[in-house]
């Protein structure tokens, strides 16, 4: 019996002198001699031999359903094994054999062309993803100026190009000359830029060996203004060089540093040496500000004698803080002119009193004064008001005339 449930001696005999036949759609074919066995034997030994190769076939079926087999592979054997059933020494159903064969044929073709789709996306896939490695080395090597992180990444963009597979040969040996010529101009301009820059340092390292010669020279200076300018145009010329090597910077900087240091140093232990002589004078003249802030001005030749003696004595005391002498000379002069004003005015006074014009107007305005006193005592409202009126006339003559005179 086969799987198609029907006999073994419907597919195939063995006649009288042992020879064995099969039974096909097309008709009979010889395919074998038998002389071992009865026939029941002969047929049931060319039987296994076909099951053998169903199992083949069953094989073929299953690793191509389950995607355990390439197609491609498949294929081959599947057309081979179909071939091979017009001479194959077997008893079986070859029909339904060679069907099985066909359907496996046109699967394998399908899964060739879909394995072929795949490998040609995949291809594709791998020449973009080495195409942009490429232009992305193109343009670090044109356009960075991170040297650093730029040569790391070209770094790892190779790394990562070697785990790149399914090019081919041409295309990747094309876009593999376009990296490496990236590469290479990347590390030409690189290394010019630092020959340029190793030259620039040379040069601002002799540069800042001048430097620290002149600070050198001028440390020990006691012209304080001018040699701190010159000091700090030095520093402000430092300050726009760039920088030597490290070591090289590391030194040159302590030497120059130290050459300020010694000078600027010097100059603040003079000037605190000087500010205290001038906080000590600010407390003298302070303390002479307060004696004179009493002066008695009622006699102004008096006040003006003492005001030339505080003026002779502040002069010889010197200089202050420059934070205290605005309000040391607002309190001076404060009472220059109080003594001023009080010579002033004294002044004033006597030159009124000795005017003979003056002195004249002021016995009118007297007898003004007696005329209204007799009016009022009179009683006559007319006298009064007559005499009220000439009083005040002659008052205000009097006192325009004072007025001009002063």
């Amino acid at each position: 019996m086969n799987d198609t449930g029907r006999t073994t001696e419907t597919f195939g005999r063995i006649d009288t002198d042992g020879t064995v036949y099969v039974r096909t759609s097309t008709g009979e074919r010889a395919v074998g001699s038998w002389q071992a066995g009865t026939a029941e034997e002969g047929l049931a030994h060319f039987t296994r031999r076909y099951d053998d190769l169903a199992t083949e076939v069953g094989l073929l079926e299953s690793r191509l359903g389950t995607g355990a087999a390439d197609p491609q592979a498949t294929l081959a054997s599947a057309e081979r094994l179909l071939e091979s059933l017009d001479t194959a020494s077997v008893v079986g159903d070859l029909d339904a054999l060679g069907a099985k064969l066909r359907t496996i044929i046109s699967a394998a073709q399908a899964g060739a062309e879909k394995a072929k789709a795949a490998r040609l996306a995949a291809r594709e896939k791998a020449v973009e993803r080495k195409k942009g490695l490429a232009a992305e080395a193109e343009q670090i090597a044109a356009e960075s100026t991170q040297w650093k992180a730029a040569g790391d990444r070209l770094r790892e963009i190779l790394t990562e190009w070697k785990t790149i597979k399914g090019v081919d040969r041409k295309t990747d040996a094309e876009l593999w000359r376009r990296y490496a010529a990236a590469r290479d101009g990347f590390s030409k301009r690189r290394g010019g830029h630092f020959a340029t820059l190793d030259a620039a340092r040379k040069e601002a390292q002799g540069r800042k060996e001048e430097l620290i010669a002149e600070a050198t020279q001028l440390a020990s200076s006691t012209d304080w203004k001018p040699t701190a300018n010159k000091l700090k145009s030095l520093m402000a010329e430092w300050k726009t060089l760039p920088r030597a090597s490290r070591e090289a910077e590391d030194r040159l900087w302590k030497q120059f540093r130290a050459a300020m240091d010694e000078f600027f140093q010097a100059r603040d232990a003079v000037f605190a040496e000087r500010d205290a002589e001038f906080v000590e004078n600010q407390k003298l003249k302070e303390a002479l500000l307060d004696s004179a802030e009493t002066l008695d001005v009622s006699d102004p030749k008096v006040a003006q004698a003492r005001l030339r003696e505080l003026q002779t004595r502040w002069d010889s005391i010197g200089r202050v803080p420059r934070e205290a002498m605005a309000p040391l000379d607002r309190r001076l002069r404060a009472i220059e002119d109080r003594v001023r004003s009080a010579v002033d005015a004294q002044w004033q006074k006597a030159a009124i009193a000795s005017n003979p014009l003056l002195a004249q107007m002021r016995e009118q305005v007297a007898k003004a004064e007696q005329q209204l006193e007799r009016a009022q005592a009179s009683g006559d409202a007319r006298r009064i008001a007559q005499a009220s009126e000439a009083l005040e006339g002659k008052r205000k003559f009097l006192e325009l005339a004072e007025g001009a005179a002063s």
